[in-house]
């Protein structure tokens, strides 16, 4: 059997993080659980992290690189309206083939929400850093226009919320959702 570096490990870890995270949540998920399922002892795991938040942030973050990189590859060499397109499709694609990234963005959000209430800033200033990746990620290959940026995360908040309660493709409240769509149905 081959030995896992201590790079491999803690890559295994954020993704069973990102697994048990995005099913349970932060508050929800044990370290017990997260080593269960990369087969290693709960003091193993804290080697590689100094605790249940790192762990989480790290998930956190490896969340966001992943959306990152799959809007970057989908608007590789086009921009504006076609770019729209391919990171929509993209977008939708991954959400419905892959609910736990979902679930991980949601909880995300859950996260900091609750941490700040409770007066702890770094959920929210490590997911806003994210947040903000992400806008300028998507903001040039839409022409640099504040209002399609706007409108593009806009729809993919209300995707998450529809993906996220289980509307199937064709429900009606899906209806309109193609952002570029948007001036048709106004004319």
């Amino acid at each position: 059997m081959v030995r896992m570096s201590a790079e491999e490990r803690r890559e295994s870890v954020v993704r069973a993080a990102m697994t048990e995270f995005a099913r349970g949540g932060y508050y929800g998920t044990s370290t017990e659980a997260i080593a269960k399922r990369v087969g290693v002892s709960q003091p193993y795991l804290f080697r590689l992290f100094p605790g249940k938040k790192a762990i989480f942030l790290a998930a956190a973050e490896r969340c966001v690189e992943d959306t990152i990189r799959m809007f970057e590859e989908a608007a590789e060499g086009v921009e504006g309206e076609e770019a729209l397109h391919a990171m929509g499709d993209a977008y939708r694609k991954v959400v419905s083939e892959e609910p736990e990234r979902l679930m991980m963005q949601m909880q995300m959000y859950l996260a900091v929400a609750a941490a700040e209430q409770e007066g702890d800033h770094e959920f929210g200033e490590a997911v806003r850093a994210g947040w903000t990746r992400l806008w300028d990620t998507v903001h040039l290959p839409l022409g640099a226009d504040v209002g399609e940026t706007t409108t593009f995360m806009a729809y993919g908040m209300l995707i998450n919320c529809l993906v996220a309660m289980g509307f199937p493709p064709d429900h009606r409240v899906w209806a309109g959702m193609d952002p570029a769509g948007r001036d048709e149905e106004r004319e």
